[in-house]
């Protein structure tokens, strides 16, 4: 069936991006529907990241469109810009906060940028209902990111993707380095939010795991472009390499039952999807690890 225009929420087109002599897209296409959560894969250096930047305009591309709420964002004044950027939130890899404020400090930086005549008593409630609303206790807000585990830095920053009521959710690697646990926490809470605010979300993921879980469809990049973009069933039955071995392989087949998931508790005695209010608020506060076994990157490092 085809997508009505109205709702395509971004929709980016002949899109080119260098670093000097290397070219890390080239002609790619990419749209992203209204209320999907959308997961975007790719081997190591398919640039990832640098198509999330250039959306949200951190990334001048060297060519192509880009086009997010029907608006053109390559170019715009400042004064236009703005008012597109304050319909979007961002979750960057790692959090993100900014070392010298407290929790609740951070989740007002949006806040104050662009709405500067707000009374500090109405930040503060703001801010406070942010950080409930993300899974975090309400005496984390004066905490300072040195004090938090990793998985209360995401759910901070994520916390602070959320102070402006966005309709659009960027989220870069929200998963990585969190335990099955604390992994499987975080992405009941994204399709919690999701389904809740009609979010959109644009979601950067190595995460077998998550895509089963929580994505409508999945964008694939490889070769300089967006290959292959669909429903996991759909990619399965594609025949391009890289797409076999990433969901069909050992890994992917795993994450297609749970058994991943599932092996991961029988030794921990507990089972993630059963993750009740404590445990997630558990998972909040420690559940993270140095642990990187679910970064489902067939070359085992980061994303570009």
């Amino acid at each position: 069936m085809p997508v009505r225009r109205d709702d395509i929420l971004v929709d980016v087109k002949g899109l080119r991006n260098s670093f000097g002599e290397s070219v890390i897209h080239d002609k790619l296409d990419l749209q992203v529907r209204r209320g999907e959560i959308l997961g975007v894969v790719g081997g190591s250096g398919t640039g990832k990241s640098v198509l999330m930047r250039s959306i949200i305009g951190l990334q001048t591309p060297d060519a192509g469109e880009i086009t997010v709420f029907g608006e053109p964002t390559i170019g715009r004044e400042e004064t236009e810009a703005v008012a597109i950027r304050k319909r979007w939130g961002v979750l960057f890899q790692g959090g993100a906060l900014f070392s010298t404020l407290t929790v609740a400090e951070n989740v007002q930086v949006p806040l104050r940028e662009f709405y500067r005549e707000l009374p500090q008593s109405l930040l503060d409630e703001i801010a406070a209902y942010k950080v409930v609303m993300t899974g975090l206790p309400p005496e984390a807000g004066p905490k300072y990111p040195a004090e938090l585990s990793g998985g209360m830095k995401k759910r901070a920053g994520l916390a602070r993707a959320l102070a402006l009521d966005p309709e659009l959710l960027f989220l870069d690697e929200p998963t990585a380095g969190l335990d099955p646990i604390g992994a499987a926490a975080f992405d009941s809470l994204i399709q919690s939010l999701q389904r809740t605010l009609g979010l959109t979300v644009f979601l950067i993921t190595h995460d077998l795991d998550t895509l089963y879980a929580i994505c409508d469809r999945v964008a694939v990049l490889a070769d300089k472009r967006v290959i292959a973009v669909g429903t996991i069933d759909e990619l399965k039955a594609t025949d391009h390499p890289w797409i076999h071995e990433y969901f069909e392989g050992p890994r992917g087949r795993a994450a297609a039952t749970g058994q991943e998931r599932l092996d991961f508790d029988q030794e921990t005695g507990r089972h993630p999807t059963e993750v009740t209010a404590a445990t997630t608020h558990q998972a909040s506060q420690g559940g993270d690890s140095d642990n990187t076994a679910r970064d489902s990157d067939p070359a085992g490092t980061r994303t570009v």
